[in-house]
């Protein structure tokens, strides 16, 4: 009998019962009013009149006339870099412990984030909360017992001046509680390891030894090191040397591309919950299995605005006009695309994190990731989200029963001087090329009217490569993107795209 594990569950039980329904609505306003008084004798504080905002009577409102958006490069550029030269109090008290580096999906040069204490235990607290949120699946005891496997970046930080610097999954990883460590793999010592194949390489070693019972982190690299695991002990599936193995938690990405091929590799189903962890802070979790759609951390740490999705709002870089309006949570539709903007106890404020959301139910605060801005496609009008691509690719693997592990997509103007979409898809499917361009550019059409407007005017047509999904993973590498919080760019633009088919076309 699971005695451990009946009183673990026990104990999530009781604190998921004494946890009040949360008012997301007020839970907002809330943390509103927190983050400006905790920064309002800031410099940013000052800047802005923090304190006077406060005096108003519709706080939320005042906070948006007064702060204007900022992405990374704007509020590096005029408020963060005081930080790396040596200037407390700039956006938040003090100093940040941690900067979160981070190239995203687009840059080649890292970010630097600021993770503060703060944030830290924001974090450590929407984790709790995912914990808890347990309790709603349906797991049996001995479920607490098992290990659980984090797959992220390297947790040897790297010192400099008064800080530490590494990915946000490192930073994270290397803050887990006490109590935790005994059920943590790969362990301190292996999660230090700096290079991405020499620590799957321990990890499938170690393998036999653990008994996994839930892993957590990127479909993508997860894949990988389950692919590593399986090639190594000579096995049919995971669950040969994890039986146990019942839970996946993904994270900051959308699961449903990787669906198939990740269930490719596993003897029995197991339950995915996904979770939204950003550089910038830990978004929201997957808290019930009715649905895949994630809750809004609106508790700790966070206040977050919505940018209603519109062409006009976006400027050519993936940034947003001065003049888009914001909305609260108070305000939000379901089924409607919004820009993400979140203001933090790290100093991020009015902050456009990059990705697109839509809200599957507003009371609960459940929402769906459905893109990236600067993925946004709309060279030639077809507005095209990363969702409707990624819905295009799975009709591409159920029409074609195949595997579509990873893409990307290009407007490109060719030799004819007309543009034309052009995909790379990773894949081993062997179906002509003629038949899968009639099925993309049918499916686009019917599912998105912009696309087939376009596809009747200035996109002049579609044009499909498949190669061997390990490019993508190479790519990755070279460009020293491979593990931790990597995601393949869905879009890219003309210039990245001729290094992108230059990389492709080596042999």
């Amino acid at each position: 009998m699971a005695i451990l594990g009946n009183i673990i569950k026990g104990i999530i039980n009781l604190t998921d019962t004494l946890s009040s329904e949360t008012n997301h609505i007020e839970a907002q306003k809330e943390v509103l009013k927190d983050l400006l008084e905790s920064a309002k004798d800031t410099q940013f504080g000052e800047a802005y009149h923090f304190k006077t905002t406060l005096l108003s009577d519709d706080l939320q409102s005042s906070f948006a006339k007064e702060v204007p958006y900022f992405d990374y490069n704007s509020l590096h550029e005029k408020w963060w870099c005081k930080i790396h030269n040596g200037e407390e109090n700039v956006t938040w008290a003090g100093n940040p412990s941690y900067f979160a580096l981070s190239s995203g999906t687009t840059g080649k040069t890292s970010k630097k984030i600021p993770v503060t204490d703060e944030m830290i235990a924001a974090i450590r607290s929407s984790g709790i909360k995912q914990v808890t949120s347990l309790n709603n699946f349906d797991l049996p005891a001995d479920f607490f017992e098992k290990d659980i496997m984090m797959l992220g970046s390297s947790t040897d930080l790297a010192e400099k001046d008064d800080h530490l610097e590494g990915e946000i999954s490192g930073i994270s990883a290397s803050n887990i509680p006490f109590w935790f460590k005994g059920y943590y793999k790969p362990g301190e010592e292996i999660s230090k390891i700096e290079d991405w194949d020499e620590r799957v390489q321990h990890i499938a070693e170690n393998a036999k030894t653990w008994d996994i019972g839930a892993l957590s982190g990127i479909p993508a690299w997860i894949e990988l090191m389950m692919q590593k695991v399986i090639e190594f002990h000579n096995l049919e599936n995971i669950h040969e040397i994890w039986p146990n193995l019942k839970v996946y938690t993904s994270g900051g990405v959308a699961f449903g591309p990787y669906e198939k091929s990740f269930k490719a590799l596993l003897g029995k189903s197991v339950t995915v919950i996904d979770t939204y962890l950003a550089s910038e802070g830990y978004i929201a979790t997957q808290v019930r299995p009715e649905t895949d759609a994630m809750q809004l951390n609106t508790k700790n740490g966070i206040y977050f605005e919505f940018v209603p999705m519109n062409p006009d709002y976006i400027k050519e870089d993936g940034s947003i006009k001065q003049n888009a309006p914001s909305l609260t949570l108070e305000q939000v539709k379901t089924n409607t695309d919004y820009i993400l903007i979140i203001s933090t106890v790290s100093g991020a404020w009015r902050y456009l994190i990059g990705d697109t959301i839509e809200f599957t139910d507003v009371e609960r605060a459940e929402i769906k990731i459905t893109g990236r801005t600067k993925f946004f496609l709309n060279t030639v009008g077809s507005q095209l989200s990363v969702n409707k691509m990624d819905d295009a690719i799975r009709h591409l693997e159920e029409k074609f029963s195949t595997q579509i592990t990873e893409y990307t997509i290009c407007a490109k103007r060719f030799d004819d001087g007309e543009f034309y979409h052009s995909w790379y898809l990773g894949s081993e499917m062997k179906e002509t090329n003629e038949s899968i361009i009639t099925a993309l550019d049918t499916f686009l059409k019917e599912a998105n009217k912009n696309y087939k407007v376009a596809r009747s005017k200035a996109l002049k047509g579609v044009k499909v490569t498949v190669i061997p999904v390990e490019k993508f993973h190479d790519w990755n590498d070279s460009n020293k993107k491979k593990g931790g919080q990597v995601k393949m760019e869905r879009v890219m633009k003309e210039d990245k795209f001729a290094d992108w088919e230059d990389f492709v076309n080596k042999k």
